[in-house]
């Protein structure tokens, strides 16, 4: 289940949707994996897993650099920006 009926405690671990949110505020204004890695405080077997299924319900977008082989930078879209705010309306409601 997506939804985590508990609040986010310090010993309780994070939610699927916990992690997603995490994602989407860190990639705002358009960062590479390594940032997202760090600053979501994930393996890199999990960031790719969120990346892939992020990218495919399209709440990130790649914003690749011109002429450049990087894969370029990740930024949250307009879906992604509206979960967000749904996110953010739902854990205040729980409050």
């Amino acid at each position: 289940m997506l939804v985590q009926t508990k609040k986010r405690g310090s010993s309780s671990h994070r939610g699927r949707l916990d992690i997603i949110a995490d994602i989407l505020v860190a990639s705002y204004g358009g960062v590479k994996k390594t940032y997202l890695m760090y600053r979501c405080n994930l393996s890199f077997r999990q960031l790719k897993y969120y990346l892939h299924f992020m990218l495919k319900k399209e709440l990130l977008q790649v914003v690749a650099p011109s002429g450049d082989s990087n894969p370029g930078l990740f930024k949250a879209t307009d879906k992604g920006r509206k979960f967000l705010k749904a996110y953010k309306n739902l854990t205040a409601l729980m409050k």
